[in-house]
């Protein structure tokens, strides 16, 4: 009689710091829009949109950096095209 013995999927660490870290990005996304809508002066709109442009790019690096590392679990995340805040 054989036993076979399964190993459970364990989740990679990298790959949940990097979902952790998205999960930030996109709420440090929704903040920059936030102040975006409340500033007045054009000096605070043009840092608002400054800070907007980075927080999408960041987004767009870890986007694509869980791609990389595990393309199923991109469908998981449910986003599409390319980069989900281009």
């Amino acid at each position: 009689m054989k036993t076979t013995f399964f190993k459970k999927n364990r989740p990679d660490p990298e790959l949940l710091a990097l979902r952790a870290e998205l999960q930030s990005a996109q709420g440090d996304l929704s903040l920059a829009y936030r102040k975006f809508d409340q500033a007045v002066d054009p000096e605070l709109v043009e840092s608002c949109i400054y800070q907007i442009k980075a927080e999408k790019a960041r987004c767009n690096y870890l986007i694509r950096a869980i791609k990389e590392r595990n393309p199923e679990s991109f469908a998981a995340l449910r986003l599409e095209g390319e980069a989900a805040w281009t």
